[in-house]
């Protein structure tokens, strides 16, 4: 065993320190991609005149965003783990192959969501949401956006193989390399060029562009165990099968995210008006912040429970998912005490509009009750994905989104007590059923039977 594979067998030393190890800077790379859409938020949010139609009209192509992305994680986050547990039982071959074949089918996906995009981006605009009034905005971004959906593809679905390959520091500087430059790209284009919305997006292109070339430079480089190698070949159909099959539950939780904000943003449109449409992009902007820690920590625990669950260390893997949940549950209450003590603080990161914020506040203390309750449905999530259990994965990737929020995101508002807030309170109701669901489900498949000691 040579020493670059020595260095990354997550098989020894403490468990912990391998996860904080990798969490840590893929935590900071969590905040830092979060800036992606963060800057252009809050830059966007306060543009002179027209900041709460314009949040409101890029809050609308969120969507589809989550969409595009669900994608980039269908066959990255789905190949990623595949390849820890290959390279925890030491086939290389194996490991090599989830990488070349996650490739070719990003690459692909980017084409055809590319083109797809622009066919039918009008009408899927206004059934999202989109107003006469907050379309353009909407458009604007959306049209420069889809231009750099190979970026994404790219830049997203193949930074796990830096993580999964043990180079978590790697894999944070693909995500801040982006986020700096739309930092500085960002308030250059659209108050000293005065380009508005277009401008936040042809900052974000730009990062997303430098962010991919980044990956690929590293990938086919000397460093890695794993080389990329960009040349075509056919893929391999039961490859893709097995990347396909664990990744579906990242993609339904993007895909369902998307729903919901589809259908939440008709809802609010029907009960509020454009008011509450911004509102609840505020809400959601507010969420990301919130756990980005804890996806960082779940992302830096799986390439290590996956490793150890290849090379048969069962209590090494319930060690990593006792410290993984622990930490998660730890964190998120501490969230929940701090939205409920400074909900303004939060707000007025992404927009300062009074009427706005007066409305926001209210909503952000509905939205965010028992927030402690989704570190259940993440670790769950993540202990599934990581030990290849896709079936369950997928299954909770649709039951808190499409049989619980949305049916209560259309029901509750109807309950005249309720009415707007019943939108507002159908995200605790699923964090709580759907959270525990999980979490106890993965406890009996994963804790009682996949890692009983023979």
């Amino acid at each position: 065993m040579d020493m670059k594979e020595q260095k990354n067998d997550f098989g020894v030393g403490s468990v912990e320190q391998n996860i904080i190890r990798m969490a840590v800077p893929m935590t900071v790379a969590q905040i830092l991609n979060l800036l992606y859409n963060m800057v252009d938020r809050m830059y966007i949010g306060h543009i002179p005149g027209a900041s709460s139609l314009a949040l409101t009209g890029v809050g609308i192509t969120f969507p589809i965003i989550s969409m595009i992305t669900a994608f980039a994680n269908l066959f990255g986050m789905g190949g990623a783990p595949l390849c820890s547990m290959a390279r925890g039982r030491r086939d290389y071959d194996a490991a090599k192959r989830y990488m070349q074949n996650a490739f070719w089918m990003l690459f692909a996906a980017g084409v055809v969501l590319t083109v797809t995009g622009y066919v039918i981006e009008k009408p899927l605009l206004y059934a999202l949401g989109a107003s006469s009034v907050t379309y353009p905005y909407a458009s604007s971004y959306l049209r420069i956006y889809l231009l750099g959906n190979m970026f994404v593809m790219v830049g997203i679905g193949m930074n796990p193989f830096i993580n999964a390959q043990g180079f978590g520091t790697m894999g944070m500087v693909t995500v801040g390399l982006g986020a700096l430059v739309n930092i500085i790209l960002d308030p250059l284009f659209i108050f000293v060029f005065h380009m508005g919305v277009e401008g936040a997006a042809i900052a974000t292109i730009i990062a997303q562009f430098l962010s991919a070339l980044w990956v690929l430079f590293f990938l086919t480089g000397e460093k890695p165990d794993l080389r990329l190698k960009i040349c075509w070949r056919k893929p391999e159909f039961t490859v893709v099968k097995e990347i396909v099959s664990l990744g579906l539950s990242n993609f339904f939780m993007l895909f369902t995210n998307s729903l919901v904000q589809v259908v939440c943003n008709r809802q609010l449109q029907l009960y509020g008006g454009d008011l509450y449409v911004g509102v609840m992009t505020v809400l959601i902007s507010v969420r990301d912040v919130a756990t980005m820690v804890v996806n960082g920590i779940t992302s830096g625990a799986q390439p290590v429970i996956s490793f150890n669950y290849g090379a048969q260390k069962k209590d090494r893997v319930k060690q990593g998912i006792r410290f993984m949940v622990t930490i998660c549950i730890i964190y998120t209450c501490l969230m929940w005490i701090m939205t409920l003590t400074f909900p303004e603080a939060f707000i007025r990161l992404f927009n300062s509009d009074a009427e706005l914020v007066a409305a926001a506040v209210p909503s952000m203390h509905l939205y965010f009750f028992g927030f402690c309750f989704m570190a259940l449905q993440f670790t769950g999530q993540a202990s599934f994905q990581a030990l290849g259990e896709a079936k369950y994965a997928i299954f909770f990737s649709i039951f808190r989104k499409v049989i619980i929020v949305v049916p209560l995101t259309i029901l509750l508002p109807m309950i005249p007590a309720l009415g707007l807030n019943g939108v507002f309170i159908a995200e605790p109701v699923s964090n709580l059923v759907g959270g525990c669901a999980s979490f106890f489900t993965m406890l009996y498949v994963v804790w009682f039977h996949k890692l009983k000691e023979d």
